[in-house]
């Protein structure tokens, strides 16, 4: 049975690579993401349901990235993980 810090560090293998691979797609000429975040940042105008649906798509395995790093560095710092 795994332990809760090879559970936690599988989880953060799984979502860094996720984030290389889905959060980056397609890497040229610019990845997908960073054009959604441009086209938001300038007010959206003219985004329909499946550029906020693609914007979401890209950005799921960053937050996953973001959250298990977070509990990763709670649990090397002694602190409880929720």
């Amino acid at each position: 049975m795994k332990s809760k810090e090879e559970k936690l560090k599988e989880r953060l293998r799984f979502a860094l690579l996720a984030s290389l691979t889905l959060g980056l797609a397609p890497f040229f000429p610019e990845p997908h993401l960073f054009g959604k975040i441009r086209w938001v940042a300038g007010g959206a105008n003219g985004m329909e349901a499946l550029d906020w649906f693609d914007l979401a798509w890209h950005s799921w395995p960053w937050v996953l990235l973001v959250v298990f790093g977070i509990q990763w560095i709670k649990s090397k710092a002694g602190t409880s993980v929720a």
